[in-house]
Order: C-alpha cells, then structure tokens, then sequence
C-alpha cells in the first residue's frame, strides 16, 4: 500500500481528493478489519475462552482469579512452558467476586461438593452434583472430564493471608470509588464550568478585538516597561558596588566556593553585573531606536489583524472543525490499532510443572486438579500465518498514516484561514470586495486545489517527525549501554531533529500561505515563501516577538483570571445568593477547577491561534504587496492606510477618489 499513498502526491491537483480517502480505504481493505475483534479488549475473558458480561456470560461481567498469587510467581517457573507471561490459574465470570475466602478442611472430605463449595464461582464445565471431594482434588464420578480449549479442573485451595494484603490496598485505594466521587462532582458542578468556558471564550475574543485599539499601548507599555527594569537593575548594581567598595573581600581571596552568598559580598560580583546588565540595556535601547519603525509596521498589522478577525468572525469557529476531524483521526487510528492487535485467534496450550506443553487436543481421559497434571490455558492470540507475522509493520504503518492525517488536517487548517485572511486583504475596498463566507470559500478551495500540496507538505512534516520518535526509541533501547560520548552524540542529533522539525513547521505553515495566496504547488510556494522572509528577515523577527509577548500575555490574562476566578468560587471564597451553589457538596473542589482551567487554556489557544495565523498572513500579503506594487493607477497598494502613512506611500488613485479605508 506505501507505493499507492506515496504515488498519490504526484497526481494531478484534479484527482489529489484521493488523497482524503486512501487511508479509510486502505484500512477497510485490511485484513484487521476483518479478522479483529476488539472483544478481546473491551471483554475480559475466563479460562474456557468465553467473554465475561456478553453472551452466556451477560449477567457475570466480573473475572475472578483462583489463585492470583500464581499470577506472580509464575513468571519464573513457568515462563519456559507458558511461552509468555499469562497467569496460569482458573478464571471464572462472575456476577459478583466473592467477599469471602476459604480453604478446604479435613472435616469437609467426601463431602457433597455442593455443600463445600459455590457453583458460581466454579468453571460451568464442572458440575458440583455430579463430583466428589477427594484431598484438594475434584474428580467426576464417571466418564472423566475433557481438556478441550478449556480449564475443565480447579484447586480452590486459596492464599489467605494475600487476601488480606490485597484487601488492605483496594480499601486504602478504591480507584473505583474515587471515579464515583469525582463523577458526583462534575454532576453537580457541570453548569458552572461551562459557564467558566464561557467567561473564557468572551475574554478571549475581547481581547483579540480590543487588540485594534490597545495594540500600541500595551507594546511600548511592554518596551518601556523592560528599559525601566533593566535601569533599575543598573542602578541597584552600582549601589551595591558602593556598599562593597571598602570591602576588604575580594574573588582572589574567596576562591572557589559553593555558597553562592559569598560572592554577592564582593565588589567585583556587582561590577560585572553592572557591566553586563549596562550593554544589554544599551544593545535594547539602540535596537529599539533602528528598529523603531518596523515595530511601528508590527503594530499596525496585529491591528489590522484584529479588525480583519472583526470582519469575519466565523474564522474564531473554525478551531472546533479542526478539533473535530482530529478526533476522527484519532477515533480511526485506535480503532484500527485495536482491530490489528486482536487479530489473532487465541491459543490454549496444556502446561504443567513437570510435564511438556502441546495442543489441548493431545489430554483425552481423566483429568485432575493436581497442579502436576497437564492443564489447558489461554496463552496468547495466534501469530502464525502472513497477516499475524506482520502485526507489528502493520501497526506501524498505521501510526505514519495517522500522524500524517493529524499533519494534514492542520495544513487544511492552515491554507483554509490563510486564504480567508487572504481575500481580506487584497480587496482593496473594505469590507465591500470582502466575499461573502471568505472562511468556508477558502476551505473549498483548499480541498478542491491544493489537496495534494497539502498531503505533501504534511508527509515532509511527517517524515521528520518519525525521525525523532526513532531516535528516541534508540536512546531509550541503548541507554543503559550509553558512554558519555554516545549519550552527547544523541542529545546533539535529538537537537538538530528538533530545530529542524521547527524549520520545517514554519516553512509548511508559510508555503501554505502562499498556496492560498497564489494557488500554486507546495514545492514552488514553500521556495517563494522563504525567498520573501529572508528578503525582509528583520521585520519577521520584529512580528514574531512583538506578536508572541502580546498573545502570551494574552493567554496569561485569561487563564490566569479565569483560574483565579474558579479558585474563589469552587472553595467557596465566592458566595451565590440564595445558596444555588455550595462549595461543600464538592468532594474534590480541585477538579472542577482543574477542568475550567485547562479548557480555558484550550479556547484561548484556540482563539490566538486563528489570530497568530491572520497576522502571518496579512504580512506576507503585505511583503508581497511591497514588493509588486507601487502606488500608481496599476499598480495600486493594497495596504492600509495606516501602513501607507508609516512607510510614507499612497496611491495616485485617491487623489481621484478611488480611496480605501
């Protein structure tokens, strides 16, 4: 199948749509899909290999072990037998494990063994009316019982003193009933952590509007701020200086030490703060004196930005499709990871301590309980046969495939708000040429052009990204065996991996750009876009900065207030009239918080992302409309008004009244 999907990027961009189906397809043609059964996973199974809560077994939904002691002692003694690790005692669905635990005394000797033991908890192929007791043995009284496939034979002799240790870890840990409590809590607490959502969604969105207007202040508020800070640094050096100065101490007589308290009572430790904090303050000070007009350019487009996010709102939607066709992706890749690992049919084998282990088949006659005798258990899912050797490539294939779909889908996120913001941007009048539903017009033209620069662009991003998954499982496999110099040649190609995937993501997340812009392939945008950032390298840095410090602050406003927000009012510090909410109905007040934090990190992430991605298109729209245009009647800009008035350019055609806004 790889030839098929990788020939698939080289087809014309009228039939690259069947990029968008070749994996559904693929994976329905395997042999998983039809040889799997996720029973396997979601039922667990007794020793007769039947499924506990399905089937016969609907109302018995619980396994119960004989003996689980055996299930960790086995490992050696039987690990040669077994061919594994499975646990080789009796299984048995039940309704309910019992809560009580026996052992079989001499008083109870050729006794009926219904009056000994529980039928419930006995395997069904093993009738109590029809046996009797003999020492820890059960054995028929005629015909004999046939291992077929199955455990026919139970030693119900158990351990105990393990029952109670193993008692007195699920009462000091009840993970089931920690599930309940926390249930309860989302139960009772679910209206005000949507409404905790919500305040987050609406502190988001405000904040990306008020951007338009707040954008100037809060940078050079920003700048101002990191200038003021690096002079009162200097200042509070030179003070300390002069506080040391008749200090008799100096580093020669301090020496080496490991009290770093020592050295802060040192004249030359506050000189060399001094000097260095004095040239960081003068390279930032002369810095943002050169580049003072291209952080007026970065400010004038996140305003730009926040006024094109005013114009089509829906864009701020979007995130919830990518979300959802992630899932999908991810639903369809467990689905068939789950389907190729239980392929298999499962083998029982017959083990004993002191006897070979062969196919059920080969025990006919009387069968015993002793645990010398030969006895029939699950040993593992069958692994012969083409399809079952090549599991382990199949699921491989099936990770590539996926992370190559997850790849893809944010590169039709990608293209598909880019070419919106695109449209934005080059209507020279504003919003009248803006087209109508710019979002879904630019996620119909992503899927119907440029399908297959996308898959490609993806499969790049994807093949990188195998890369350092396969690095790291090289270190990991070889670290106990790791000297210096191997562990330091590893770390330095886990870096190189790292930087390159960077590179890599941003020069995809520009060359779709450029796709949307232009419409051509991958190949050819990807060379335009980097040629055009590496023409203007120090405004892209000036964007990237300026961009990044006003979104994290932004992220950290509304996680920030909105978890500070949740604090007070799930413990109980902020009281509702009329007590429609109690804090103390909460069995764990952290989590409601928790949850209302997190999903605010995720909408505000969701919100800044469309916003980080308007900014990077409006400014290689600009870049390019710099570049191709010059003002006159043919060649009008594109740029606003504000921008034009920075860069001192205009249009001839608004001295004829054509004009923009």
């Amino acid at each position: 199948f790889q030839p098929i999907i990788f020939s698939s990027i080289l087809i014309s961009h009228h039939h690259n749509v069947l990029f968008c189906s070749l994996y559904l397809l693929i994976s329905v043609l395997l042999p998983a899909w039809l040889y799997g059964d996720p029973r396997h996973v979601l039922y667990p199974r007794n020793s007769t290999g039947w499924f506990c809560g399905i089937g016969p077994n609907k109302d018995q939904p619980n396994l119960f072990y004989m003996n689980i002691l055996k299930c960790a002692t086995s490992v050696n003694v039987m690990a040669s037998a077994l061919n594994g690790l499975q646990c080789p005692t009796t299984q048995v669905c039940v309704a309910q494990c019992p809560s009580t635990f026996w052992a079989v005394g001499i008083d109870m000797y050729f006794k009926k063994p219904a009056e000994v033991f529980n039928q419930s908890v006995c395997v069904p192929s093993l009738n109590l009316s029809n046996t009797i007791l003999v020492s820890p043995a059960l054995l028929p009284f005629s015909g004999g019982l046939k291992c077929s496939n199955t455990i026919n034979c139970v030693n119900l002799n158990l351990n105990t003193d393990f029952h109670a240790a193993a008692q007195d870890i699920v009462n000091g840990f009840n993970a089931k009933e920690i599930g309940v409590r926390i249930f309860e809590d989302f139960a009772s607490s679910w209206p005000w952590i949507l409404l905790g959502l919500l305040i987050a969604m609406v502190v988001s969105l405000l904040f990306l509007l008020l951007l338009r207007f707040t954008a100037p202040v809060m940078v050079w508020v920003l700048i101002i701020g990191v200038l003021g800070a690096g002079a009162y640094g200097i200042w509070h050096c030179y003070w300390e200086y002069a506080n040391y100065k008749s200090a008799s101490a100096t580093i020669t007589n301090v020496g080496f030490t490991t009290n770093l308290q020592v050295y802060l009572q040192v004249q030359e430790t506050w000189l060399a703060f001094l000097i260095i904090i004095s040239v960081v303050e003068a390279i930032l000070l002369l810095t943002i004196i050169f580049l003072r007009t291209r952080i007026l350019i970065a400010i004038a487009l996140i305003q730009e930005s926040s006024k094109a996010i005013g114009h089509m709102m829906s864009a701020l939607v979007y995130p919830l499709v990518t979300f959802v066709l992630l899932l999908v992706c991810v639903a369809y890749w467990g689905a068939t990871a789950l389907y190729l690992a239980t392929s298999g049919s499962p083998i029982y084998r017959v083990v004993a301590l002191n006897s070979s282990q062969g196919d059920c088949s080969s025990i006919s006659g009387n069968v015993s309980c002793d645990p010398q005798v030969p006895s029939c258990i699950f040993i593992k899912y069958n692994n012969e046969g083409l399809f079952q050797r090549n599991l382990f490539n199949l699921q491989i294939y099936n990770v590539v495939a996926f992370l190559w779909c997850v790849n893809f889908v944010i590169a039709l996120g990608h293209c598909t708000l880019a070419g919106a913001f695109a449209s934005y941007y080059w209507a020279f009048t504003k919003p009248g040429d803006i087209p109508m539903f710019p979002v879904c017009g630019g996620f119909i033209r992503a899927l119907r052009y440029h399908v297959g620069s996308l898959a490609f662009g993806a499969l790049i991003l994807t093949l990188v990204q195998i890369a350092r998954i396969l690095l790291e499982y090289i270190d990991q496999k070889t670290r106990a065996a790791q000297n210096p110099v191997a562990r330091f040649i590893l770390c330095c190609m886990k870096c190189c991996l790292w930087c390159l995937e960077k590179f890599i993501k941003f020069l995809n997340r520009n060359a779709y750009i450029m796709i949307a812009i232009y419409g051509k392939n991958f190949c050819v945008s990807a060379k335009n876009a980097f040629k055009l950032l590496m023409r203007n390298i120090i405004r892209v840095v000036v964007l990237d900065k300026v961009t990044d410090i006003l979104l994290f602050f932004g992220k950290l406003l509304v996680v920030g207030g909105v978890g500070v927000l949740s604090f007070f009012f799930f413990s109980g510090r902020i009281r509702l009239p009329g007590n429609v909410f109690r804090s103390e109905t909460l069995n764990y007040y952290w989590m409601p918080i928790i949850t209302v934090v997190f999903g605010s990190y995720l909408i505000a992430h969701g919100f800044f992302s469309v916003y980080n991605m308007c900014v990077d298109t409006l400014f290689l729209c600009f870049l390019e409309d710099l570049e191709r245009n010059d003002g006159s009647l043919q060649k009008p800009y594109f740029m606003s008004k504000n921008l034009m008035k920075i860069l001192n350019k205009s249009n001839k055609a608004q001295k004829k009244g054509k004009g923009k806004e």
